[in-house]
């Protein structure tokens, strides 16, 4: 793939949920878009809206909140690759508002353009078709995040299912990753106050799971996190992805790290 191509992150997210050949990719590299730069906490789309256009993901974190609430409830959380409201392509309102973590870069995409491409290319059809199916699994791992696991266990888990998705477009390979929320977004989107959601994080500190320093996360003992969250992977839906060394070495012992 060329370098600086700007639908990378799409063309990794959906290689890894379907097989596509290099004339798959090669449409990509043709796809129109217009591009966005958005600051941080900005509106993206309202509830309400209606879109004609789908929002892809470049740089940077989205987040779906509630509209109504007063706290700013997150219900979703977007990383680069993602089209976060692809849903749109057959139910154009809007139900929700999608808001930015921290300065984004979007790429809008026309409908009809995806539509398009979806009829020349039955691969990526397929591969746009299990990305929604995907986005429908992680919000049913969402309810149940928040309805029977303890504030502790809800973080570790948000932290393993962003790292894991990062690693899926080739970020966060190290285990090192820009922080996608403040301590009051990770409050928001675990359903914690922001006082509890210090306290959490002040644990996984002391339990050596997590160094946030600024606006840089490291997981220093990933196999230690997944343990805690009690992460299972296979919700994502992921086709394949590449091995870390520090997996590699700990999945023959354990099954409950992130498979490759």
């Amino acid at each position: 793939m060329q370098t600086g191509f700007a639908f990378s992150k799409l063309a990794d997210h959906l290689a890894n949920l379907a097989e596509l050949t290099a004339d798959d990719l090669d449409l990509l590299t043709k796809m129109p878009s217009t591009i966005a730069h958005f600051g941080s906490h900005q509106a993206i789309l309202r509830h309400g809206d209606a879109s004609n256009q789908c929002c892809l993901l470049l740089q940077g974190y989205l987040s779906w909140q509630d509209a109504y609430g007063s706290e700013g409830q997150i219900t979703s959380i977007s990383v680069p690759g993602d089209i976060a409201d692809l849903r749109t392509l057959y139910r154009p309102c809007i139900d929700g508002n999608l808001i930015a973590l921290g300065p984004a870069v979007v790429a809008f995409v026309p409908h009809r353009c995806l539509r398009e491409l979806s009829i020349r290319s039955p691969a990526i059809s397929r591969a746009l078709l299990l990305m929604l199916i995907g986005d429908h699994a992680i919000q049913r791992n969402w309810t149940i995040n928040l309805g029977s696991r303890d504030a502790l266990t809800r973080a570790a888990h948000l932290l393993c299912e962003i790292t894991a998705r990062l690693q899926n477009v080739g970020l966060a390979r190290d285990f090192r990753l820009s922080s996608p929320f403040t301590q009051s977004d990770l409050a928001a989107a675990c359903s914690i106050s922001p006082v509890h959601a210090n306290r959490t994080i002040q644990e996984l500190r002391r339990c050596n799971l997590l160094h946030w320093h600024g606006k840089t996360l490291t997981i220093p003992d990933w196999p230690g996190l997944v343990r805690l969250a009690r992460f299972d992977p296979a919700y994502l839906g992921l086709r394949r992805r590449d091995q870390t060394p520090q997996q590699a070495q700990s999945g023959a012992a354990r099954a409950d790290v992130v498979p490759a």
